[in-house]
């Protein structure tokens, strides 16, 4: 079967992905398993500990072997993953699988960019990043729509539907994805296996640590961990617990959850727009200030959503979040991106970086969950959305250093490694 250009399948795979399946996996673990606030915590915490254990590894495997393959097997087990929660309903069973899910959704992170920078040329990436977002909020609406229609029949259905659609795009990336930008070192040059695995590995670590604005990033991601896992966990748990939910009709909690994603999406893809054209103009000044300006906005919606007792400040507040996380996701990936330029280890940075967010989530996780179980879920939500302060001073000295490369005279060879 003929390959697809490469961009035309990343911007395929952002439509297809970025179907928001969480929206009904969510109400699904709260209405019909009725997990508690710990439970939930720890379902999250358990993907991230995988995530932590398994993301430099991963992102090493696409560095040495082939992005291509690193993607398709982590699509296939996400899927996989996601089908069996509609299945089950056993809580540990369900916890289990997501640390599985966790496990597959480390051969995507870092791949997913490493891949399309190869492909297109990291010159072209900041641009296909933006308008790839904005194509997944094209994605987000449809399967929003979608699942959501299909929750209101059967909950335990939309989250095996949302499975399916992962599982099938590994499945077109068995056939359509094309691997001409990544090349493997000559048989001769290389060693064993592990060798290998140990040599990228090295690499990705020295030359991250070379790069100060490299190792501030991953230091946002940290905190910026901490902060998403109790609110990830806990928000739908908010509404249905604490706040409630609008007395407009007699609508079902996952029509008014969809309801939500649904303004957040609209917003946020007319505030992406617009970031496309200053971006085009302005570059990466555009991306540093954007970032540290979404995140300071993050922090006080989380704060106000976590507070309030008010039903539309809470909506307005998490509606705040949703628009500021989905603009920071693309914009931190573009950051990112412009510090790494050397492919052989590119997949392995990016994998540090998803690293450092695990370590927050695994971390912070927990701590949030009892807090939510001793004081109530609104005191974990305000104390993870504090921990964004610290992220949000990391960027601001980000955008005082600059955007200096690491000092590749230091970086190892393969042979010193």
């Amino acid at each position: 079967m003929r390959r697809v250009g490469a961009e035309r399948l990343y911007y395929a795979l952002e439509l297809l992905l970025s179907m928001p399946t969480w929206v009904v996996v969510s109400v699904y673990l709260v209405n019909d398993l009725h997990l508690t606030p710990l439970q939930l915590v720890l379902m999250g915490t358990a993907m991230e500990a995988t995530v932590f254990l398994c993301e430099i590894p991963t992102g090493v495997v696409a560095d040495t072997y082939s992005r291509r393959l690193s993607l398709i097997i982590g699509y296939l087990g996400m899927g996989a993953a996601a089908m069996l929660v509609g299945v089950f309903s056993a809580p540990w069973l369900i916890i289990a699988l997501w640390a599985f899910w966790g496990l597959a959704y480390t051969f995507t992170s870092g791949a997913d960019r490493a891949w399309i920078a190869d492909e297109a040329g990291p010159e072209n990436v900041g641009r296909i990043f933006l308008k790839g977002a904005r194509i997944g909020y094209v994605g987000s609406v449809a399967g929003l729509l979608g699942l959501v229609a299909l929750g209101t029949v059967s909950l335990r259905a939309s989250v095996i539907a949302g499975g399916a659609i992962t599982f099938l795009c590994g499945i077109g990336c068995i056939f359509l994805m094309p691997e001409t930008g990544f090349r493997r070192r000559p048989r001769a040059e290389r060693g064993s296996a592990l060798a290998e695995l140990r040599t990228t590995a090295a690499s990705g670590a020295r030359y991250a640590w070379a790069a100060p604005v490299i190792m501030l990033l991953v230091g946002v991601e940290v905190f910026m961990g901490m902060s998403s896992e109790a609110f990830d966990r806990l928000k739908e748990a908010h509404f249905l617990r604490d706040v409630g939910l609008p007395a407009v009709g007699d609508l079902e909690p996952v029509v008014w959850f969809g309801a939500f994603s649904l303004a957040a999406m609209v917003f946020g893809f007319f505030a992406l727009g617009r970031i496309l054209k200053r971006f085009e103009h302005g570059g990466q000044r555009v991306v540093s200030r954007s970032l540290f300006a979404l995140t300071l906005m993050q922090m006080a919606a989380m704060l106000a959503f976590a507070l309030t007792g008010s039903i539309w400040l809470a909506i307005a507040a998490l509606l705040g979040v949703f628009v500021a996380r989905d603009l920071a996701g693309p914009l931190y990936s573009i950051w990112l991106n412009e510090q790494i330029t050397d492919s052989s280890v590119r997949a392995t940075v990016l994998s540090i970086s998803g690293q450092a967010n695990a370590v927050g989530q695994a971390a912070g996780g927990p701590a949030l969950g009892v807090i939510g179980n001793v004081f109530g879920i609104p005191a974990a939500l305000a104390t993870g959305a504090l921990t964004i302060g610290p992220a949000a001073a990391l960027y601001g000295r980000a955008l005082r250093h600059g955007g200096a490369e690491p000092e590749l005279d230091a970086l190892p060879t393969p042979a010193e490694t």
